[in-house]
């Protein structure tokens, strides 16, 4: 169970921070939302000039619960994370993540921008797979939806890209070796709590200094470690900037290839270290680039956040409530964010 819930989390982070593939897009709550009444048939909500309507909430809602239930199967909307179900958790997100569209889709107006022919075109292909996909059960499911309902929508997503990617343009990309270095190291670990007696954390400090001691003596770091090390993993690759406890990681970049530590303590227990790669190439250059992207979110966010506040929004309380996951699944071959993914990619 504990296995299957930390998959679960990690597809809804998944779906929450990437099905768009927009590298700025976060989850907000920042906007006030104003219950109204008045509102349009399907009209879900409002946020400044624009509307979000049915067709567009099932969409998501739909092509995200394909994913959720080809991995977890049916039942996955009962599961709790965090106090609350899988559905109202990706209920929020939903809504979280359109009505942020809509906002970055205004933002892009005020700033004079707009999708090319070409971006426009795009969208309508994008729209005619997807729209093709659709039996007459999936298109009643998502309320009626049209083919230029869908174009619409793409065209939304497009256009929220378009101004990240403007706003985001200038962000220097030169990022250096070291800044982003990532290491690879293996450690021994030897577990023991702050909490625990002095003579229980003596008796953890003397087994580590006796694996240490064979160490310096000539026996191999790794048959010591497959046999002592008291963690779950034994082989560590991270940057600067990880989150693993700030002397494990000091001592860490301060070591050359093949060069082993003394003992480090950290709230976990005590460590011995052996450098694997001072340089993980690859990693490096992945780390490069979350770096590079982290900057173009806080720039963007800067941006977005001065914007969203000259907002309101308006939501339909009542029809929101009224959708829910377990009333229905695609049979579509297609999924809308798949085919997304491969229009921004251009291989449509």
């Amino acid at each position: 169970m504990k296995d299957i819930m930390h998959r679960v989390l990690s597809l809804t982070l998944i779906l929450s921070f990437c099905l768009f593939l927009l590298p700025g897009c976060a989850d907000r709550d920042d906007r006030q939302i104003i219950l109204t009444t008045g509102f349009e048939e399907k009209e879900v909500f409002l946020i400044g000039s624009r509307k979000c309507y049915t067709p567009e909430i099932g969409v998501y809602m739909r092509s995200s619960q394909n994913r959720y239930e080809s991995a977890f199967g049916k039942g996955i909307w009962e599961r709790s994370i965090g106090g609350e179900t899988l559905e109202h958790r990706l209920k929020e997100i939903t809504l979280s993540r359109l009505a942020q569209i809509k906002t970055m889709d205004m933002l892009a107006e005020s700033r004079g921008l707009a999708l090319s022919e070409r971006a426009l075109g795009q969208c309508a292909r994008a729209a005619e797979i997807y729209y093709s996909s659709l039996s007459e059960k999936d298109r009643e499911l998502l309320y009626g939806i049209t083919e230029e309902q869908i174009a619409s929508m793409y065209q939304d997503y497009a256009l929220a890209d378009l101004v990240y990617r403007s706003v985001t343009a200038d962000i220097n990309p030169e990022i250096s070796d070291d800044e982003a270095r990532t290491i690879t190291v293996r450690q021994i670990l030897i577990k023991c709590d702050p909490s625990d007696s002095s003579e229980k954390r003596q008796k953890a400090y003397d087994a580590a200094r006796e694996i240490l001691l064979r160490i310096e003596a000539g026996e191999e770091f790794e048959s010591l470690a497959d046999r002592y090390n008291e963690d779950d993993q034994s082989v560590y690759s991270f940057g600067k900037d990880s989150t693993l406890p700030a002397a494990f990681v000091e001592t860490a970049f301060a070591l050359s290839k093949d060069e082993v530590s003394e003992i480090v303590e950290t709230e976990y227990g005590y460590h011995i270290i052996k450098c694997i790669s001072t340089l993980n190439r690859d990693e490096t250059d992945a780390n490069k680039l979350r770096i590079l992207n982290e900057r173009k979110r806080e720039a963007f966010d800067e941006i977005y956040d001065e914007f969203v506040l000259t907002q309101y929004s308006n939501l339909n309380q009542e029809l929101w409530d009224g959708m829910e996951f377990d009333s229905g699944t695609l049979d579509a071959s297609e999924n809308f964010f798949d085919i997304y993914g491969r229009m921004i990619a251009g291989v449509l």
